[in-house]
């Protein structure tokens, strides 16, 4: 098979477009979906302050590489959520391609500066991991930004998470989020900072061949608590689909942004947002969300700590 773009022996074919490329091409056409996603949906100019969520998995990895290879002013963060050995070795991943680079990196240790883990938490209220971990990153992410300056933040959300949100949020009817999800979430608060997802158009496995192109480390294993989580479902259906009629997830998500999503605009009703009487951060509540999981943990610790105690007398 030959490259489309130059005619050299192709590396790489790409079902959905029904066409393949060499590595060198493939860059590009990786290049120029990015190059066009920030353009498109005006995500962030030249000048603006990036700062990427990295994880150490590809595709977080991925988009590191390119906002840098395209001179964007970008800054890493990676949060070590304390998931037993995942997260250190996610962390070493990261930490590599900082000094490899010279890529600023800004670390937060959940254990460290707030006194607990992502799994001890979840344990110790009884609480889905997962939904933990996104309440609390998020809140990382905006705060981090908001501290240092940063004029937006980007994730590595890509094709086949953007495809199987949505599809679960169309099963549960989910009008609210429905009318949310955009590849852009434009800030609604001076406190809040705007976020994007410049590889929605991607998929998994071109940002992996992005990965292994430029020989760029990252973690292969997927987070531990990740196991039976309902998008990894819709991401099977999703790839069956994707099988019988290739491209089927991009039609999906493009003409949702092109038709359906303007359908769910009434269910975007602004809120009343409030600082935190806690941490001063954005809320719809007097105590953010953040706050709260931090007041249950404490308690929590406090009263096994006494329960501990009364046992030793």
């Amino acid at each position: 098979m030959r490259c489309r773009r130059c005619g050299e022996k192709a590396e790489i074919y790409l079902k959905r477009h029904n066409t393949a490329f060499c590595n060198n091409c493939f860059q590009v056409y990786y290049s120029e979906q990015v190059r066009r996603n920030i353009r498109r949906y005006k995500m962030f100019r030249p000048s603006d302050r990036v700062l990427v969520v990295v994880s150490g998995g590809k595709d977080s990895m991925a988009l590191w590489h390119i906002l840098l290879k395209e001179g964007y002013n970008v800054t890493g963060m990676y949060i070590n959520l304390g998931i037993c050995g995942y997260s250190d070795r996610s962390q070493e991943v990261v930490e590599q391609f900082s000094q490899k680079y010279n890529a600023p990196l800004i670390v937060k240790n959940i254990e460290k500066d707030y006194g607990f883990s992502i799994p001890i938490l979840a344990r110790e209220i009884r609480r889905s991991t997962c939904s933990i971990c996104g309440t609390i990153k998020r809140y990382i992410f905006n705060k981090v930004a908001l501290d240092g300056g940063f004029d937006v933040v980007a994730t590595g959300h890509n094709l086949d998470d953007e495809a199987a949100t949505l599809l679960g949020n169309v099963l549960s009817w989910q009008e609210g989020y429905l009318a949310r999800q955009a590849p852009v979430l434009p800030s609604t608060h001076p406190k809040l900072v705007k976020k994007v997802k410049p590889l929605f158009t991607l998929t998994e496995r071109e940002n992996l061949a992005y990965i292994i192109f430029n020989g760029i480390s990252f973690i292969h294993e997927e987070c531990p608590h990740a196991l039976g989580a309902s998008s990894i479902f819709y991401k099977e259906i999703l790839n069956k689909l994707e099988e019988e009629s290739p491209g089927t997830k991009q039609r999906f998500l493009t003409n949702f942004y092109k038709k359906g999503r303007k359908c769910f605009a009434k269910y975007s009703e602004p809120v009343k947002l409030r600082e935190c009487k806690i941490c001063g951060q954005v809320t719809t509540a007097e105590i953010c969300s953040f706050c709260r999981l931090r007041q249950m943990a404490e308690k929590k610790m406090k009263a096994d700590s006494l329960l501990q105690e009364g046992e030793n007398h």
